[in-house]
């Protein structure tokens, strides 16, 4: 979806999208969730890592405490609006076309990334998401399946989800001492748990000598009491990897 087009969409869905924080915190934690602040990753000067934190504090503030009522919809952009410098933004690392590059407001899709896994342990429904097609680095204490983030770019790249629920849900951030916290809050408790489970992941290696890296994720969902009550697919991930695999994790090499 192009700048315009956006624009236009926003413009339409004016009325049902969410925009107001609660001036309470809604009672019942449906998931919440944390992700690591400070990552070395190779060949990145750190100083990239710390103004990531500003940005995503600076972030965190348009999007803490706001309420998802029934039928309205979460746009992240449009709650966050554009990072610019004169807002306070700084250069952070942004990944564009399977390269590490620096721009203004780099690192919020580890917001993105946060809320979109927390929405999947939810009965909220995302109805946009986008992820990289390209996997830059190779798997670091991962404790997430490959391809269950949300990548985000203004405007266009957003994340959007629905409350097709008849509860309010509150979504709640913030940057702490040393991770992103956040947690999606009802003024219900929350009725099922969830699990996202990875299948068919696998690595292909393609004709001019790179590799590929695919996966399909689901979600299982059960009651209170641990009865399962399905399985529904969620999303299907492919992506060129800018890294060399482990030989062993290497499959259908042509």
């Amino acid at each position: 979806m192009h700048t315009g087009e956006r624009y236009l969409a926003w413009l339409v869905l004016h009325k049902h999208l969410a925009k107001k924080r609660g001036q309470e915190i809604l009672p019942h934690v449906h998931f919440e969730h944390e992700t690591v602040l400070l990552r070395q990753l190779k060949d990145v000067d750190m100083i990239w890592q710390h103004n990531k934190i500003r940005n995503l504090k600076i972030a965190a503030s348009r999007l803490d405490g706001v309420v998802v009522h029934p039928s309205e919809t979460f746009s992240y952009w449009k709650l966050i609006g554009r990072p610019t410098y004169k807002k306070g933004y700084l250069d952070g690392v942004v990944l564009q076309s399977g390269h590490v590059i620096h721009g203004c407001g780099g690192g919020l899709c580890q917001l993105s990334n946060l809320i979109y896994w927390m929405t999947l342990h939810t009965q909220l429904t995302v109805t946009e998401r986008h992820r990289h097609g390209y996997d830059v680095f190779p798997d670091s204490a991962r404790t997430q399946p490959f391809g269950s983030g949300a990548t985000c770019f203004y405007p266009y790249g957003d994340l959007m989800i629905k409350n097709n629920t008849q509860q309010d849900f509150q979504l709640c951030v913030r940057v702490g001492d040393t991770c992103l916290e956040g947690a999606w809050r009802s003024d219900e408790k929350s009725m099922f748990r969830y699990e996202i489970v990875e299948k068919n992941h696998h690595f292909n290696g393609e004709y001019w000598g790179g590799f590929s890296r695919h996966n399909a994720l689901y979600r299982r969902a059960c009651d209170l009491d641990g009865t399962f009550l399905g399985e529904e697919f969620v999303a299907e991930n492919h992506a060129l990897t800018m890294y060399a695999p482990l030989i062993d994790e290497v499959s259908n090499n042509p």
